[in-house]
C-alpha cells in the first residue's frame, strides 16, 4: 500500500536531514574528547587559546562553505550539494580520526566544519521545498531533532570512552564514529526526488511538475492540488525572472528581502547570546565552578541530551499548530530566566561551599535551559529564515544568515575560555540579559510565517509592517490554503495574474483591520 503523500513527504525530509546527525554529534563529542589524556599528550597539552581553536575551527569552517554554497545549490542543485558536503565532512573527519598533532586536528576540524556548514544549511532548505505548506514547520524543524540525536549518541559514547577505554582509542574511536551517518546519506540522496522549485528554476517544468504529483499526489500529475501548486511556483518563478536575474541584486536591492535578510542574521545571532553554545562545548568548566567533577559532567550530559531530543519532539508537534513567533518569544524569555536563577545560585555557592542542594538545582536550571531551547529556539532558527525567502532568493539568502550562526558561535567559543577566566561566574549575566532582549526585539520585528505557501510570502512581506504589534496582520490556516490551492485559487506576488480555466486570481494576502 503506497504511503500518504505527507508521510512520503516527511520520510523524504527525515532522510535528508540524517546529515545533522553529524553535526550534533561533531559539537557534542569534543567535550569529552578535550579532557582526553593522550589526546592532549598527541597534541601538545594545548592551552586554553589552542583548545578554543580546535572547538572553533569546525565553526570557521562552517562559516567558510557558506560563502559559496548557495551558489553551489542554485547551480548544481539541492542533492547533489548535499552529496558534496558528506564528502567534504568524510573527508575531514577522516582526518580527525587520523590526527597526528594538533595541525591535524585544525585541518580536520575545519574540513568537517565545511561539510557540517553545506548540510546544516542545505537540508532545511530541501525540506521547505518539498513540504506541504500544513507541515513546512515539521520538515524543516527535523534538522534540529536529528542534531538532538547526534548529541545524545555522542554523549552516551563520549561517556563510555572516556571510562571504558583508554590511550588513543579513547578519543579516536569517537571521532571515527562521527563518519556513519555520513555514508548512508552520501549513498542514497540522489534516489530522493529533487526540488521542484530548483528545477522550476531552471525551465525544467514538466520535471517540477512529475517530482511535485510525487511528493504530493502518488504520482498523479493531474491532481487539482498538484496543478495549483505547479502553476502557483510558474508563475512566481516568472515574476523573479521578470524582476532581476541577479538574486544580490534582490537580496539587497529590494527592501522587503533586505528587512527578511537583517531577521534572518539576528536569529541566528541571538542563538549564540542564549549562552546555548557556553553549555554545549564547556560543560566540564561551568560544572566544576559549582564542584561538579567532569567524570559526573559527562553522564549528566548525556541526561542533558535526553532532554533536548524531548524538546526537538515537543517543537516538531507543536510548530505547525502554534506557528514560530509566539514560541520563540517566549522561549528567549524562559531561556533568560533560567540564566538568571542559575547566575545566582552560582554567585552565592560556589564550588568552594562544598553545597549539594545548590549544585543540584544549578544542573536543573540547565537542563530547564536545554528543555526550552531545544523545543523553542534551536529547531526555529534553522526552519524560520530557510522559508522566509522566494525560490531565486532563498538559498543565497540562507547561506548568510547561516553564517551569522557559524560566525557568532566561533566568537561563543572563542570568547568563553578566557572570559571564565577572568570574570567567572559574572560572565552568565551576559546570557541573562541577551534572554530577555532578544525576546523584546523579536516581539517587535518578527512576523508570523506559519503555513503561507512559499510562493505567497514576497507578497505577505511587502504589507506586513515593520513594528508587528498591533498591526492586525491575518495569517490564514494552512490547510485551509492547501484546500483553496485543490480548488484552483493561485496567489502570486502582489500585481501579478494566473489562471486555473477560466478563473483568474489576483495575488495579496489578506489582513483584518
Amino acid at each position: 500500500m503506497a504511503l500518504p503523500p505527507k508521510v512520503y513527504t516527511w520520510l523524504c525530509g527525515l532522510f535528508a536531514a540524517l546529515g545533522s546527525v553529524t553535526f550534533g554529534y561533531d559539537l557534542g563529542i569534543i567535550a569529552s574528547v578535550l579532557p582526553s589524556e593522550d589526546f592532549l599528550e598527541t597534541t601538545g597539552h594545548p592551552d586554553a587559546t589552542a583548545q578554543g581553536l580546535i572547538v572553533g575551527c569546525l565553526l570557521l569552517g562552517a562559516f567558510a562553505s557558506n560563502v559559496y554554497v548557495g551558489s553551489l545549490a542554485d547551480m548544481i542543485g539541492r542533492r547533489a550539494s548535499i552529496l558534496a558536503g558528506c564528502v567534504v565532512f568524510l573527508l575531514g573527519g577522516s582526518i580527525q580520526a587520523g590526527a597526528q598533532n594538533i595541525h591535524y586536528m585544525y585541518g580536520g576540524r575545519f574540513l568537517a566544519g565545511m561539510g557540517i556548514g553545506m548540510l546544516a544549511m542545505l537540508a532545511p532548505l530541501y525540506q521547505a521545498e518539498i513540504a506541504h505548506p500544513s507541515i513546512r514547520g515539521r520538515l524543516t524543524t527535523l534538522q534540529q531533532f536529528m542534531l538532538g540525536i547526534g548529541a545524545l549518541i555522542a554523549s552516551f559514547i563520549g561517556y563510555g570512552s572516556y571510562h571504558g577505554l583508554g590511550g588513543q582509542a579513547q578519543w579516536r574511536l569517537p571521532l571515527a564514529i562521527q563518519l556513519t551517518p555520513a555514508i548512508p546519506l552520501a549513498f542514497f540522496i540522489l534516489l530522493l526526488p529533487e526540488s521542484p522549485r530548483y528545477l522550476a528554476m531552471k525551465g525544467r517544468d514538466e520535471e517540477a511538475l512529475r517530482v511535485l504529483a510525487r511528493l504530493h499526489a502518488h504520482g498523479d500529475v493531474h491532481d487539482p492540488f498538484v496543478v495549483s501548486e505547479h502553476k502557483e511556483i510558474l508563475a512566481q518563478v516568472k515574476i523573479e525572472q521578470q524582476e532581476t536575474r541577479d538574486a544580490w541584486s534582490q537580496l539587497f536591492g529590494s527592501k522587503s528581502n533586505f528587512r527578511r535578510l537583517l531577521l534572518g542574521v539576528a536569529i541566528q545571532f541571538s542563538i549564540q547570546m542564549t549562552g546555548v553554545s557556553v553549555i554545549q562545548y564547556y560543560s566540564p568548566l561551568i560544572f566544576q565552578s559549582i564542584g561538579i567533577d567532569t567524570s559526573t559532567t559527562l553522564g549528566l550530559q548525556a541526561g542533558n541530551s535526553v532532554i533536548a531530543l524531548i524538546g526537538e519532539a515537543l517543537c516538531i508537534w507543536y510548530i505547525d499548530r502554534l506557528g514560530r513567533r509566539g514560541p520563540f518569544i517566549w522561549g528567549n524569555a524562559l531561556s533568560g530566566f533560567t540564566f538568571v536563577i542559575g547566575t545566582i545560585i552560582i554567585a552565592i555557592f560556589p564550588a568552594s561551599t562544598n553545597n549539594h542542594n545548590a549544585s543540584r538545582a544549578f544542573v536543573a536550571m540547565t537542563w530547564l535551559f536545554n528543555l526550552v531551547f531545544s523545543s523553542c529556539l534551536g529547531p526555529l532558527s534553522w526552519a524560520i529564515p530557510v522559508e522566509m525567502f522566494n525560490s531565486a532568493t532563498r538559498a543565497k539568502a540562507t547561506a548568510m544568515t547561516s553564517s551569522a550562526a557559524w560566525i557568532s558561535n566561533f566568537m561563543i567559543a572563542q570568547v568563553s575560555p578566557p572570559a571564565f577566566g577572568s570574570v567567572g561566574w559574572k560572565y552568565y549575566i551576559v546570557f541573562a540579559i541577551c534572554g530577555f532582549s532578544n525576546a523584546l526585539f523579536f516581539w517587535a520585528f518578527l512576523p508570523e510565517t506559519r503555513g503561507i505557501p512559499l510562493e505567497e510570502l514576497d507578497a505577505y512581506f511587502e504589507t506586513v509592517p515593520i513594528f508587528i504589534p498591533g498591526s492586525g496582520v491575518y495569517v490564514p490556516d494552512a490547510t485551509t490554503r492547501e484546500e483553496e490551492l485543490r480548488q484552483g485559487k493561485i496567489m502570486v506576488s502582489e500585481g501579478a495574474e494566473s489562471d486555473i480555466g477560466d478563473e483568474k486570481e489576483k495575488g495579496t494576502i489578506e489582513h483584518v483591520a
